[in-house]
Parts: structure tokens; C-alpha cells; sequence
């Protein structure tokens, strides 16, 4: 089989910037000529055996990010976008698009900021909402969107905040347990940390100096939201340092974001990284045995180990996605060639939505998306009870997953039939995009092909793709 070759132009430029180095100290560090390096930065040239070793022996690079990066996920985002009826009469090819994300990067994420802005103005003028007529109105992405696009480009991984959040419970480990550790810390500065039986999940009020937590919430979330709340009030610099150098266009996307790094320093410090990385590939990554070990929830631990991409200590590059009823996508990211829709629900033939039916238990499913990669996926339900009588119920499902040449290091993928095609359920991504022709549960049509729609004849579909 011939080996694939490697065009990592924008990777090459953006080490090279990284660095501070010209083109030609650059071309010299790695034993090339100036046109030659000039020629791989412009894609003219894939990368050279000699240039991947230099790179990891010159500058201690991790050769495998250069298969990696946005490309993947630039080209789906676009194509998503261009799924767009605005832009039904004349879309690019694939081939162009890809261009686009290897050589153009930033202009990729120009054009799909400005479509997320359009989509906003529709959005608002079908609600008829009304603060689209007030003067001074600018049009930006939600800042929901803008800091999940964030955390998604950013590989869900913080390296900052990883190894702050890993080093507290390094310093936590002399306390024997990471729960005392974060009441202690906070007790240093004088706060108090009391349970209610009513109120929020967790509540802090600087004046007291009290933080209070629902008592009604399972022992893994009271020991999440209180490391939320150290990280909030002693990782402060950081995070705003961290919140600088991302740039968002709001004051609301700012404060999101500030949320969201909280967050992951909490869960950095439940799952430590090199501990919880060596955790799982001991356990096979058995979310139960895992969850037992780190004292986290199912759902917590899912997570985690979509984040797990360290430079030099990466694990296996997992999709995470959570979904509600509807089958909206509330959580996602995916560090694999898999991209879930950024707007709307989820393929229907996952196995995630069939998790509500079988609470308590993972579904296991092989899946082949259309451009022929295989997975493996597991999905349970994650309902979060209320903690008394009459209480809501908030139900959700998720589902963590990757390729299936990864398939060995799970636990669950014993006792599958592997090698066999007709194991393998065809997903998609959104009907609107999805090339499928047959599809049983097709929404609405490709925007991409013509249909046929026949008077005489009525299949599973009121039309055929042609």
C-alpha cells in the first residue's frame, strides 16, 4: 500500500513563527534549502523524512500532530456551512476546500465566523427578536458558540490549566483526599463551606466568605463545584491570562469561557492527567472502574478522556458528545476525523439516542461514516435526578467513541465481530450534508444532488437522490 504523503504547510509556518526563526535559519536547522522549505510551507511539497526528524530531533516536536491539527475539522465546518441553501447554486469542491484549510487556515475561520454571523440575523429576524432593530446592534457569533469553537480548535486541551489543576492534586495527595485538600485551601482564605438542602448546585458569597453546596447533589459533583470554586479564587491570574490570549468578541463570551476553564481545572484535578492516563490504559478505559478510582461520574470521566491530548503523552484521540431528549447536542468534541454538526441534532441511526430506551446501561455500536471511517462507540444514558420527591429530572445521554484501529485498548469492544462489514451501521454527520442515497431516516434531502421524484412510485422516501 503507498504511503500517504504529509502536507503540513500551515503546521511547518506556524512552528517556524513559534520559534521566531526566518525562512532561511529555519531551512538550515532542518538541512534543506531556503525554495525547498518554501515550497513545503506553500503545500507545493509534502514534508520530507528528513524534515519530520529534524523537527523531533532538532526541537523535540511531536511528529504525530503533524497529521493532525484543524484541517480535518475545517473542511467539515465549511462544508457544513456551504450546506447552506445561500450558497446552494455554487459550492466548491472538496478538493478546494481542503486547500483552504491546509494553505488558508485563518481565512477558513474568517469565513465561517462571518456565516455563524449570518445564521445569527436569520435566527433573530424568525424570533422577531427585537433587539436586532436597536441602534448599535452588531452581528457576532452567540458567545456560547464562540467559546465552544474555542475549546473545540484548542483540542479540548488547556495546557496551562491541565498541569495547574494536575499539580494541586499532586499537593493534594498529602491530604489524602483531594476534597479535604479543596475545603482546606479555601479555608486558608477564610471561607467556609457549608451544604443546604435547598438552593443552586453551589452558591458563593464574597461578603460572608461562604460557599454553599446543594447537599441534594451526588458526593462527585460537591467535590467538582468546589474545585470550581478554588480555581475561581486561587487560579484567578491564570485563568484571565489564559482568557487574554483567546481574544473573545464579548464581554459574555469572556465570562463563559472563565466558567468553562474553571471547569476543566476541576476536572484536571479529579483525574489528574499522567495518573488517569495510565488509569485508563490499565483499565482498558472502563468508564465504571475509572469512575470508582478518581471518585468522578460516568459523565465526568467521558469527558476527561476526550481531553487527553498532552504533547508527548497523548491518549487514544476520543469524540465525546452529549445530547438531551431532542436530540440536540449540548457537549461536544471530537479529536478524531469525525466532526458532529455544529448546528442542530445528531445523526438518528447513532446509538446515543437509543440510550434513554436502556437506562443504566452501554449500548456498544460499529459505525462507518461516509468517507469510510470505521468507529466504535458507547452510550448510556446520564440522567441527573433532582434529590427529592417531585424534582425535575434532567435526562441526557452520551457518547464517547474512536476509530476503530484503537478498538483493542476498549474493554468494550471484546466479543465484537470486528471483520465483518455488515457489522458496521452507516452514521453520517446532518442529513443536509450526508451523501447517503438510501437512508431510512433522511430528514431532508442532500443539498448537493438533484433529486428525482417519481409520481407512480413510493419508496421509504417521497423522492430518490439521483
Amino acid at each position: 500500500m503507498a504511503t500517504q504523503k504529509l502536507y503540513a504547510g500551515a503546521k511547518l509556518r506556524e512552528i517556524r513563527t513559534r520559534l521566531g526563526l526566518t525562512q532561511r535559519d529555519f531551512a538550515a536547522k532542518l538541512g534543506v534549502s531556503l525554495p525547498y522549505l518554501n515550497q513545503m510551507e506553500n503545500n507545493n511539497r509534502p514534508l520530507s523524512t528528513t524534515v519530520v526528524l529534524a523537527l523531533a530531533q532538532e526541537f523535540g516536536f511531536d511528529v504525530t500532530e503533524l497529521g493532525q491539527g484543524d484541517s480535518e475539522r475545517l473542511v467539515t465546518d465549511m462544508a457544513e456551512a456551504l450546506a447552506d441553501p445561500v450558497f446552494a447554486e455554487g459550492a466548491p469542491p472538496l478538493a478546494d476546500l481542503r486547500l483552504t484549510a491546509s494553505n488558508a487556515p485563518a481565512l477558513a475561520r474568517a469565513f465561517l465566523a462571518l456565516h455563524r454571523a449570518y445564521r445569527q440575523t436569520h435566527e433573530r429576524l424568525a424570533s422577531l427578536d427585537e433587539a436586532l432593530g436597536r441602534e448599535g446592534t452588531q452581528l457576532q457569533a452567540s458567545p456560547w458558540e464562540e467559546v465552544r469553537d474555542f475549546f473545540h480548535y484548542c483540542d479540548n486541551y488547556i495546557d496551562a490549566v491541565d498541569r495547574a489543576g494536575e499539580h494541586f492534586a499532586q499537593l493534594a495527595q498529602d491530604e489524602g483526599d483531594i476534597r479535604q485538600a479543596a475545603i482546606a485551601r479555601l479555608g486558608k482564605r477564610g471561607i467556609a463551606v457549608r451544604l443546604s438542602q435547598s438552593g443552586p448546585l453551589r452558591s458563593y458569597d464574597p461578603e460572608s466568605q461562604t460557599l454553599t453546596l446543594s447537599a441534594l447533589a451526588p458526593p462527585e459533583t460537591q467535590t467538582f463545584q468546589l474545585l470550581l470554586q478554588v480555581a475561581l479564587l486561587r487560579q484567578n491570574a491564570l485563568l484571565e491570562a489564559t482568557l487574554d490570549l483567546a481574544r473573545f468578541q464579548s464581554d459574555a463570551a469572556r465570562a463563559i469561557a472563565k466558567i468553562g476553564l474553571a471547569n476543566y481545572f476541576a476536572g484536571a484535578a479529579m483525574m489528574p492527567y499522567r495518573a488517569f492516563l495510565a488509569a485508563a490504559q490499565d483499565t482498558r478505559h472502563d468508564l465504571e472502574l475509572l469512575s470508582l478510582r478518581f471518585g468522578a461520574s460516568v459523565e465526568q470521566v467521558a469527558h476527561r478522556l476526550s481531553t487527553l491530548q498532552r504533547p508527548g503523552a497523548k491518549g487514544i484521540p476520543f469524540f465525546f458528545v452529549r445530547v438531551d431528549q431532542a436530540g440536540t447536542i449540548t457537549k461536544r468534541h471530537s479529536a478524531t476525523r469525525l466532526q458532529f454538526a455544529r448546528f442542530g441534532g445528531a445523526c438518528p441511526l447513532w446509538n446515543v439516542h437509543r440510550a434513554f430506551e436502556t437506562p443504566g446501561r452501554f449500548l456498544r455500536q460499529l459505525a462507518e461514516t461516509p468517507d469510510g471511517v470505521r468507529y466504535i462507540s458507547i452510550a448510556r444514558d446520564v440522567s441527573k435526578p433532582g434529590g427529592h420527591f417531585g424534582a425535575p429530572v434532567r435526562r441526557y445521554a452520551i457518547a464517547l467513541g474512536c476509530e476503530l484501529r484503537h478498538a483493542g485498548a476498549l474493554v468494550y469492544a471484546d466479543g465484537l465481530d470486528l471483520g465483518r462489514d455488515g457489522a458496521f451501521e452507516p452514521i453520517g454527520i446532518s442529513c443536509r450534508i450526508c451523501e447517503r442515497k438510501g437512508c431510512h431516516q433522511r430528514s431532508v434531502p442532500p443539498l448537493e444532488r438533484r433529486l428525482s421524484v417519481p409520481e407512480d412510485r413510493r419508496g421509504v422516501l417521497p423522492y430518490t437522490v439521483e
